[in-house]
């Protein structure tokens, strides 16, 4: 396994998918829940994140092939995405691309699926997630694909954790906790993005190396 790749692939992860800024969405959705509807509903967003999280693993470079994509032109597009999530958890706003509009929440909450949408598509594994899987991905050989799906496991182990207890970690969890977590995974996140955009253009555009 790439330790390198792991180390900066965990950190991208956890940045976008982070168990504790998805917290207080979960508990405020599930606040008419029961202690074990709230488990069962845990259990299913970590499915369902982990194998979309897998399918993106096993068909994102392939979907990218067949329209003619490249790797790096994907990572300067999905890099843009991700400053704009990361800029909006900055400024204590929901990015749509990243929680789906409220159109779309109020859709799906009728259709009582939260585990699906809104909770494991889009906020966990949504542009940003399939965005740094692909283009960690995208030129990784065997060593660096153990590596990043290590990361995404290390993640999602973190989110059960998380979920399971979201009642007794959320009593302990003050908003301004909450707050300063959010704003600096959005810093993290907004790093990220600008590296994976300067990588992808110093290939797209060789002219700028």
């Amino acid at each position: 396994m790439d330790t390198a790749i792991f180390v900066k692939a965990l950190g991208a992860f956890f940045a976008i998918m982070n168990p504790f800024v998805t917290l207080p969405v979960f508990l405020g959705m599930t606040a008419e829940f029961t202690p074990a509807q709230q488990r069962r509903l845990a259990l299913a967003v970590v499915g369902f994140s982990a194998v979309l999280a897998a399918a993106v693993m096993a068909t994102g470079t392939k979907v990218l092939s067949l329209f003619g994509i490249s790797v790096d032109d994907f990572r300067v597009a999905g890099g843009i995405v991700l400053f704009t999530i990361g800029l909006g958890m900055l400024n204590g706003s929901a990015s749509p691309a990243h929680h789906g509009t409220a159109r779309e929440q109020a859709h799906h909450a009728e259709l009582n699926s939260l585990a699906f949408y809104p909770m494991a598509f889009p906020m966990i594994v949504g542009p940003g997630t399939i965005t740094t899987i692909v283009v960690f991905t995208g030129h990784a050989g065997a060593a660096g694909l153990t590596a990043v799906g290590a990361a995404l496991a290390a993640v999602l182990a973190l989110l059960a954790l998380v979920l399971l207890f979201a009642a007794q970690i959320g009593h302990f969890m003050s908003q301004t906790l909450r707050t300063i977590t959010i704003r600096l995974m959005g810093m993290i996140l907004a790093a990220v993005a600008v590296d994976m955009t300067a990588t992808g253009l110093k290939t797209v555009l060789p002219g700028l190396g």
